[in-house]
């Protein structure tokens, strides 16, 4: 099975080939499929001898791939796609060859170095000190988690009494992976401060809140939760008020800048992220708006001793890898196995330059703004919240829940679009998440012209 067999060989060239075309074209949106309908097409495909290479890639290619929604299609618009860089893609498959361990210095030094790099200009677009750092991680949700446990971890050591119960400051658009970290994971209280008419956390909002707690409740928060870049509307939290608030009370600041943290290298939005810098943990999914392939989140702290200390796992054997010296990738978070998933980003930012980047998001900035305008001119639809980033909530006039399932499901049935409904303070409506820049103002006008 490990040996390098004519049919082994054969294959591997075939699916180098398939893996370049991918690259190469400018593939359809495809589809999804009933578990019925994969059954039908797919019959067993686990067996006790195997159905043979060539059957296995046409398997994948004839029948499952097509039914997989092509994410970095310029009129997928839903949730928050992907769009990585071709370099970063192809890179990617080297990453999966080379089979690098990355979670010890030991044994991935180089890869690891790569990473830091990486690391470092997004601390530095944050105006984190040079002293921080952390650790690519699969997504926002262990991001989240691991820097909140960091953050419970740290108060723990800093004050002299343990609350009853321990809480976090969040708001409604918080993300739905912090609200999850906290009560399913880390048994953790919420304290919800409301939105102003954007949804935006605000300092103002957040002392008020705070204030009107009983002392049993106030003393039990360690931490409050800035989104910069709402999932749902695209909103950047007053990060500079939050954070005020946050140094008053000694409490950690946490940025979720999963979808919108990228929006730090684009000078036309660069003000809204002010009083980041003050952040004691920020993390930033590259695989979002920074034009990576998936699986990839970027989790960056103030001071990584602190997360050093909450993250670090003992055991007899990993005494080899726990120098005083050594960066070790898996110190900084909830995971120990990891495969070096910032490889692909650093190498396209090393390739294409920090420049090309922030022109690149510029881009997808401009498309949204025009965008936006086009749904204020036209008479079927309106626009719900005035956008800070490259999201756009809208609804169309005089449309039910039905109306919008309908239209949605026959975008993707056309092949036009992949866009879902969304629902904005209890109203069914709809969204576009743009951070493709090869998502034109002309894809944009054909989806709006399909729901008159």
């Amino acid at each position: 099975m490990h040996d390098n067999t004519p049919e082994i060989e054969a294959t591997i060239r075939e699916l180098a080939r398939l893996s370049m075309d991918r690259l190469a074209s400018h593939p359809s949106l495809d589809g999804t499929a009933t578990p019925m309908q994969l059954e039908s097409a797919a019959g067993k495909t686990i067996t006790p001898s195997g159905v043979g290479a060539p059957e296995a890639v046409r398997l994948w290619t004839d029948v499952l791939a097509p039914a997989c929604i092509t994410v970095d299609h310029p009129r997928y618009l839903s949730f928050i796609p992907a769009a990585p860089t071709k370099l970063a893609a192809a890179f990617d498959m080297l990453v999966g060859t080379s089979n690098v361990y990355a979670g010890s210095w030991l044994e991935g030094s180089g890869a690891a170095f790569a990473e830091n790099e990486a690391l470092r200009w997004i601390a530095d677009l944050a105006g984190l000190p040079v002293t921080s750092g952390g650790a690519f991680v699969q997504g926002g949700t262990i991001g989240n988690l691991s820097a909140l446990v960091a953050a419970r971890e740290a108060a723990k050591r800093k004050r002299s009494t343990v609350p009853r119960r321990w809480a976090v400051c969040v708001t409604d658009e918080t993300h739905s992976s912090v609200m999850h970290a906290l009560r399913v994971v880390m048994d953790v209280d919420v304290v919800n401060v409301e939105g102003d008419a954007r949804g935006r956390m605000t300092g103002a909002a957040l002392r008020d809140t705070v204030n009107g707690l009983p002392a049993s409740r106030r003393e039990g928060i360690f931490a409050v939760v800035a989104t910069a870049g709402t999932t749902n509307l695209g909103i950047v939290d007053d990060i500079a008020g939050i954070g005020e608030v946050a140094r008053e009370n000694g409490w950690w600041l946490h940025v979720d800048g999963a979808y919108g943290g990228a929006g730090l290298a684009a000078p036309s939005v660069r003000p809204l992220y002010d009083g980041i810098e003050a952040a004691d943990s920020f993390i930033v999914d590259p695989h979002k708006w920074l034009f990576a392939p998936f699986d990839c989140c970027a989790l960056l702290y103030r001071d990584p001793a602190l997360a050093k200390a909450a993250h670090t796992q003992h055991a007899g054997y990993l005494e080899p890898v726990l120098a005083e010296s050594a960066w070790n990738p898996s110190d900084y978070a909830i995971q120990l196995t990891r495969r070096a998933r910032g490889l692909p980003f650093w190498f396209s930012l090393a390739v294409h330059g920090t420049d090309a980047y922030r022109d690149a998001i510029e881009k997808t900035l401009s498309t949204a703004r025009a965008a936006a305008e086009m749904i204020r001119r036209a008479d079927h639809v309106a626009l719900l919240v005035e956008p800070d980033l490259t999201v756009l909530t809208f609804e169309r006039i005089g449309w039910r829940a039905g109306d919008y399932e309908q239209w949605s499901d026959e975008l993707l049935k056309s092949q036009l679009a992949f866009v879902t409904p969304t629902s904005h303070r209890g109203r069914i409506c709809t969204r576009f998440a743009i951070v493709n820049p090869t998502t034109s103002e002309n894809d944009l006008r054909l989806i709006l012209d399909s729901m008159r």
